[in-house]
């Protein structure tokens, strides 16, 4: 959740296997509303990586779909019966 104060925390990172991890601070889970066994994803941002609790694929398809159930909407309420 953004705000207009400046959040900086440091983690470090720790070999996991072949993989790195990091230890995500509590104050930054709750923000994300992340628990253990959540998903995170990482995507690439002007500024860097951006670290997120909603897959931004979703997004871009959830409005795909809410534009073809308001093009259909007929259709799909004759389905529906």
């Amino acid at each position: 959740m953004y705000n207009n104060r400046s959040m900086i925390k440091e983690s470090k990172s720790r070999k996991i296997g072949n993989s790195l991890g990091v230890i995500i601070p509590k104050e930054i889970a709750e923000s994300l509303r992340i628990e253990e066994g959540s998903a995170v994803y990482f995507t690439d941002a002007p500024d860097g990586i951006r670290l997120s609790a909603q897959n931004p694929e979703f997004a871009v398809k959830m409005k795909a779909a809410e534009s073809l159930s308001r093009r259909y909407r007929n259709a799909l309420r004759e389905l529906a019966k």
